[in-house]
């Protein structure tokens, strides 16, 4: 329990105690604070959970990997002290006496208030399953319930969502992201079935198919079978699916238990006015336990509107009304958007569907007219003109002379029908919402922007919110800060991090002309605001002075990654996954052997041949690292540098040596380049392929860099890449000897290693810059193309070395020893 009771020795004026430490009831103290009758109170908060207010829409990040606990905190705990309010947190009230205006807490602690404010929030939904009580089983609600699913994550394979709906899919897209087995079971046909049409629903689930989720569509579950833990989830129709971790996410309930004790008009929730009091006027609540006109809540939007009434009438407003609003629901997973508001089909012969689907686009658009007016839509692939539908819906026009066009969006409706493209912001009413996940609507972000002189788009974040969640307004915003501050608004730079206001670019250029040779200098010279940086900055300038400086500067092993660090892939079980070299796929018996040998020796689980054409070996123990490396090297075998941010493989076909259709060999060729390109360090990591003929058994044309042979030479191929978005290489140029191939391998390797940004792929790379560019410098301009070659070389005659030798010889013995509370558990 924290209670910062420093906060005490304020006098009271008027005593507002709050249930809830939740994103409703900050959301209405800060409503409450802007308003001059706010400071009347002496606020005491009471929070359930140990932490402070947190971005409960970002939890599915933290799952997926994308954000840190620290980065979703609304409101820290100094934001407390500065505005005198009375933090309990880890302590649940238990009773509310209404007669003695007294709420007491589950420790004990009992406070007095002259107004009472409930935001319990809700629970999740648990219909009576089977072996719902069996450990491995939790729900995706708070931030405990994320760290059940991390560990579980770390240890176990096999998850099972059991919910189809927002929270099931960003559940079970997080632990896919985390390397789980995912499936997911809903109980109807097709998924999100509240928020899209069948049409969509089918789209979404093809499409999180491919990315690597199973689906057991109505699918109603029976049991979760175990015994001392969760083994699977038996299905109705008999389907068994395995189960190391079982998450509900079938829907939330209202949390109304402390209302109904206190005798609270209840119905689906505590019944609230347009003013949200409760039955009893000194009591007001506001959130996902509120019902309204009979209507609950579940989204954020309403939510944010309910705040904003009641800190209204809090402070003495007595105009203040909560009116509920047509509402939207949105959706971002691995580059799936869906968008949907209002209707989701006819609701009889008067009303109109109008549909576009481009199936191979992955667009699907869907538009529902009644009586001239536009009453409901659903967007899938492409949804960025998901506000202006939902504008057009609240403000209720008629769009009878833009029917014909309707579903092609914005632009072109109102490009043909001689209408404005350019969203005008001084006609757009100050209560329009811009940021979904934070409530921020127009009026605050320019009041903001003008009262205090922003010009920057992290100063908007900073003091409003916008855009500071998902991202999805950040356009919006940028034209709102362009809009009201004028020329005085700064275009937005995409920094190395928050620890600088220098892009890549910048900081690249400045190494290179400033001649600095340490981190120390470049956080110096660019006058860096954390003097020691950050996990994003040090492993980026780390790689920008090795790239730069070959031969001077010296790796800094603290600034890379684990896997980097330790030469080896961490599994999600604690142990290492090690895979030798094979130089173009090839490998000869002792090679073979000394695999087979170490396997047996070390005890290692699984030997896997790889995608890469290579042998890996899984379940490695750290301590035992070395001396794997030891006896593999014994063998000539080289690190294969798996974990690394430069050349993982070059993979071959047999060439024209054995195959009838080889028109070059292709394996030779495979061999050399990756001979003169291992140990590289490179922005991401890279891969090669050199395909024997133009059947392309090798893959060539989703690498890095791809030679496809042919009869007359080489076709050289870059920018390509597999995994969940995949990109077809572009066709660079097409040369006819194997040196010139080498050539042209290693310029496209030090341009991309001295122009792409740190973690950016080769892919992205060049769709970015554009692939005429790469050819003006590699194809058109041939000295160019040999000193980039020559540089590369140069750089490479530091970075063939072998770290699994230096291990195995000793250097950095203490990394991969046990720690030392392990030490004795171990011996």
């Amino acid at each position: 329990m924290y209670i910062n009771d420093d906060l005490a020795r304020i006098p009271p004026i008027a005593q507002l105690v709050v249930i809830g430490n939740g994103m409703a009831a900050m959301r209405t103290v800060e409503e409450l604070l802007k308003h001059e009758g706010g400071k009347r109170y002496r606020i005491t908060v009471f929070g359930a959970e140990p932490h402070v207010n947190y971005n409960r829409i970002m939890l599915s990040s933290v799952l997926a990997g994308d954000k840190q606990l620290d980065e979703i905190v609304i409101n820290p705990r100094e934001w407390y002290e500065e505005n005198g309010i009375r933090l309990i947190t880890g302590d649940e009230v238990t009773a509310i006496d209404r007669d003695a205006r007294t709420v007491t807490s589950a420790n004990g602690i009992c406070v007095p208030y002259d107004r009472l404010l409930i935001a319990t929030g809700s629970k999740p939904l648990a219909p009576r399953i089977p072996g719902l009580e069996l450990p491995g089983v939790c729900a995706f609600r708070d931030i405990a319930d994320v760290d059940k699913m991390l560990t579980a994550a770390r240890t176990h394979r096999h998850a099972v969502v059991i919910g189809g709906g927002l929270l099931g899919l960003e559940a079970a897209w997080g632990l896919r992201q985390r390397g789980m087995s995912v499936a997911l079971v809903h109980l109807m046909p097709t998924l999100m079935e509240r928020q899209l049409d069948a049409a969509a629903g089918q789209l979404l689930q093809r499409d999180l198919d491919r990315r690597g989720i199973a689906f057991f569509t109505e699918g109603q579950t029976k049991e979760i079978t175990g015994v001392d833990h969760a083994e699977s989830v038996l299905l109705e129709d008999g389907r068994e699916i395995p189960a190391d971790l079982v998450v509900l996410a079938i829907g939330i309930r209202p949390r109304i238990e402390l209302a109904v004790a206190a005798g609270l008009e209840i119905n689906r929730g505590i019944v609230v006015g347009d003013d949200m009091r409760t039955s009893d006027p000194l009591i007001f609540a506001v959130g996902e336990c509120v019902e309204h006109r009979g209507q609950v809540f579940g989204l954020v939007a309403p939510i944010w509107d309910q705040a904003k009434v009641c800190g209204a009438r809090l402070a003495g407003d007595q105009a203040a009304i909560f009116a509920s609003k047509a509402l939207s629901t949105s959706l971002k997973i691995t580059g799936v958007e869906v968008f949907s508001a209002g209707a989701l089909m006819a609701a009889d012969e008067s009303d109109e569907e109008i549909m576009l689907r481009d199936e191979s686009s992955g667009v699907y658009k869907k538009i529902v007219l009644r009586d001239g007016r536009l009453v409901g839509v659903v967007l899938y692939g492409h949804v960025v003109d998901g506000q202006w539908y939902l504008k057009l819906m609240r403000d209720k026009d008629d769009v009878s002379a833009l029917r014909e066009r309707l579903v092609f969006g914005k632009a072109f409706a109102e490009a043909e029908s001689g209408g404005a493209q350019a969203v005008d912001y001084e006609a757009m009413p100050d209560d329009t919402q811009i940021c979904g996940c934070n409530g921020v609507c127009k009026g605050d972000i320019v009041k903001a922007i003008r009262t205090l002189k922003l010009t920057t788009l992290s100063e908007v974040r900073a003091h409003t919110k916008a855009s500071a969640s998902c991202g999805q307004c950040t356009g919006q915003v940028e034209e709102i800060l362009a809009y009201a501050a004028g020329v005085d608004a700064k275009a937005t730079k995409k920094t190395v991090c928050d620890c600088t206001e220098a892009d890549h670019d910048e900081v690249r250029a400045a190494i290179r002309t400033q001649q600095l040779k340490s981190m120390d200098a470049v956080r110096t010279a660019l006058a860096w605001k954390k003097p020691e940086g950050c996990h994003k900055c040090r492993p980026a300038l780390n790689y920008y002075l090795l790239c730069e400086w070959p031969g001077e500067y010296q790796d800094d092993a603290s600034s890379r990654f684990v896997n980097e660090r330790l030469h080896a892939n961490i599994q999600k079980d604690g142990t290492y996954s090690v895979v030798p070299r094979m130089w173009g796929g090839l490998t000869t018996p002792a090679e073979l052997h000394a695999i087979a040998d170490v396997a047996e020796k070390f005890n290692i689980p699984t030997v896997k041949v790889t995608g890469g054409q290579r042998i890996d070996l899984l379940g490695v123990k750290k301590e035992d690292l070395p001396a794997v490396w030891s006896d593999l090297g014994q063998a000539g075998l080289v690190s294969g540098h798996a974990y690394a941010k430069g050349l993982r493989t070059v993979k071959t076909c047999v060439g024209k040596e054995w195959c009838r259709f080889g028109t070059q060999d292709s394996t030779g060729l495979g061999v050399k380049l990756e001979k003169m390109c291992w140990g590289s360090w490179t922005p991401h990591k890279v891969k090669f392929a050199v395909s024997g003929c133009p059947r392309n058994c090798a893959e060539a044309s989703i690498k890095d860099l791809g030679v496809i042979c042919i009869d007359a030479g080489y076709d050289l191929l870059v920018g390509g890449n597999g995994g969940v978005d995949v990109r077809v290489t572009d066709l660079l140029v097409r040369v006819s000897t194997e040196e010139e191939v080498l050539q042209y391998a290693g310029a496209f390797m030090q341009l991309y290693r001295e122009e792409a940004h740190y973690m950016e792929r080769s892919a992205p790379w060049i769709a970015r810059v554009g692939i005429d560019y790469v050819k003006r410098r590699l194809v058109e301009d041939a000295e160019g193309r040999e000193q980039l070659c020559q540089r590369f070389l140069y750089s490479q005659t530091f970075a063939r070395v072998d770290p699994w030798h230096e291990r195995a010889s000793g250097v950095a013995a203490e990394a991969f020893q046990p720690l030392p509370e392990l030490a004795g558990a171990l011996a």
